[in-house]
């Protein structure tokens, strides 16, 4: 490229642009959830199977995705991942069954998966160390951005006809705009470039020698301490889904109707608040992931997400929240005639579900009332009405004034969760994944990380109805909250900070750090440079 000084805006676009891509994927099945009830009578194994598509799409491309971004570079990688996803997106905008929806969600979770990590590393290795921190950061700024757009447009279609096929079919949109600025960009950095940056500097000068070759099963072993740094790794993007963050993006309408935002539009809308205090939390992380430092980030945002999602669960516990699952509820040939929700008489009466529109009124309120559920033909014959995640197989109480304010502390708990997240793991995990590896096998290490973040996310996600239905929603959160104490120990013991040191640098300090395992006497694992 021959125009240097575009390189950071360029390079700042492809990674907000990448990031948005990711972020609206991610979180625009929300608001879709609750319409697509109404259209395919979904049942709780349905919404998870649909929520968990995307993630075992993202979980596959992890697997095979280091070997394309190493193989054939980082810009092609990104590239091809967003034809990918333009052809998931009009399988969603056209899908006519569920398992077209799947399959659309499955491809969308391959593309977003490979331009995560593609991206991340392509932009880590284009610009300066005092740059790097706040052009990565930009992936996780444009995450943000792009579930805020999610959330506003699912409240913006939730009343019209097929609403849902839109809000999946805007997703090309980011993905067009960034593929337009990577053919201004290099493929990567030169082998010249890579070397100055990569390999020690001795008065000034690079040395003569060669990069160091690895394969996949250095990572766990004492070599360069690859195996302390696969740890690092592993435990950041572990502990950041194992808090939970993921149920809080893809059933945020459904938890915010369970701690009492009555109706769907309310329950969107509540969503798109946390949408823009994310928003302003990873802007704000932006500014200190440079000066505080990646380490001080994380542990200031891991000790918040377990104080405010143990906040969630213990106020749960004090007001009366519809946390089970209706679709888990008790069968209708056990249940004693009579009680409300029991449709096996003819014509029974069943409370609505929490959506401001069905495709029969129009975009005209549901009423506050209960009302007669007519089976949906795809839903088949089934023994419960087809009602949306969590907690409408009857009408509420009204709140009393306490209950209410238990309610909202439920929801500043939340956010300020979501806000914890979004300067501390968010940006910083993916940042440090992108610094800790030499770059002849950083495209690899970074997806086999990356694969058991999905795989985490995955487990997380398809357990979490099922969970909140064995255990109940407080003791749900409480679980995160102990798993975010644990992170926050793990943080404290074994990552290191990384601001302000170039590539070559930051694999100096692991060469000479001493790697700690539990239960095992430290020792220096002094190696000398290949």
């Amino acid at each position: 490229m021959g125009r240097p000084q575009l390189l950071l805006p360029l390079c700042a676009s492809v990674s907000l642009l990448g990031g948005l891509t990711f972020g609206y994927e991610l979180a625009v099945v929300s608001g879709a959830l609750l319409p697509l009830q109404l259209d395919f009578g979904l049942s709780c194994l349905e919404q998870e199977l649909l929520v968990g598509s995307l993630l075992l799409g993202a979980l596959l491309a992890s697997l095979v995705g280091g070997v394309l971004i190493d193989q054939y570079g980082r810009k092609q990688a990104i590239l091809g991942s967003n034809v990918v996803l333009l052809a998931g997106s009009l399988s969603l905008s056209l899908a006519g069954s569920l398992a077209w929806l799947v399959l659309g969600r499955l491809v969308a979770g391959f593309a977003i998966s490979l331009s995560s990590m593609a991206c991340c590393i392509y932009v880590s290795e284009l610009v300066e160390p005092r740059q790097r921190g706040v052009l990565v950061s930009l992936y996780e700024a444009g995450i943000t951005l792009g579930i805020l757009l999610s959330y506003a447009l699912n409240y913006a279609l939730a009343g019209a006809p097929g609403g849902w096929r839109h809000m999946f079919g805007w997703a090309a949109v980011p993905a067009l705009l960034q593929s337009l600025s990577l053919f201004c960009l290099p493929a990567g950095t030169t082998e010249a470039a890579a070397r100055r940056d990569l390999i020690p500097l001795q008065g000034g000068e690079a040395t003569k020698l060669g990069r160091p070759r690895y394969s996949l099963l250095d990572l766990f072993r004492a070599r360069d301490n690859m195996r302390g740094r696969t740890m690092v790794g592993l435990g950041l993007v572990i502990f950041q889904q194992l808090t939970g963050q993921p149920n809080v993006l893809c059933y945020a309408s459904t938890i915010f109707h369970s701690v009492g935002f009555r109706g769907g539009s309310s329950a969107v809308l509540a969503s798109v608040g946390l949408g823009a205090v994310k928003v302003v939390s990873t802007l704000t992380a932006l500014g200190l992931v440079d000066r505080a430092g990646r380490r001080a980030l994380l542990l200031a945002g891991c000790a918040l997400m377990a104080l405010s999602v143990s906040g969630i669960g213990l106020v749960s516990f004090a007001a009366p929240m519809d946390s089970s699952p209706s679709c888990l509820a008790v069968p209708n040939a056990s249940r004693p005639a009579g009680l409300p929700g029991d449709s096996s008489l003819p014509g029974a009466v069943v409370s609505p579900p929490p959506l401001p529109v069905t495709s029969e009124n129009q975009g005209k309120p549901v009423p506050p009332t209960s009302m007669k559920i007519k089976p949906h033909p795809k839903a088949g014959n089934r023994t419960a009405p087809p009602l949306p995640a969590l907690g409408t197989a009857a009408p509420a109480p009204p709140s009393a004034p306490e209950h209410a304010l238990q309610h909202w502390t439920a929801l500043v708990c939340m956010m300020v969760f979501v806000s914890a997240f979004s300067f501390g793991f968010g940006p910083v995990t993916w940042l440090v994944l992108s610094e800790i590896y030499p770059v002849a096998i950083r495209g690899r290490a970074f997806a086999f990380c990356n694969s058991f973040n999905w795989a985490s996310n995955l487990l997380v996600s398809l357990s979490f109805l099922h969970l909140i239905g064995t255990i109940g929603l407080s003791w749900t959160f409480l679980l995160y909250g102990l798993t975010a104490v644990l992170g926050l120990g793990f943080i404290y013991a074994f990552v290191p900070e990384t601001k302000g040191q170039s590539l070559a640098e930051i694999d100096q300090q692991f060469q000479k750090r001493r790697s700690c395992f539990p239960g095992v006497v430290c020792v220096f694992l002094q190696q000398s440079f290949i």
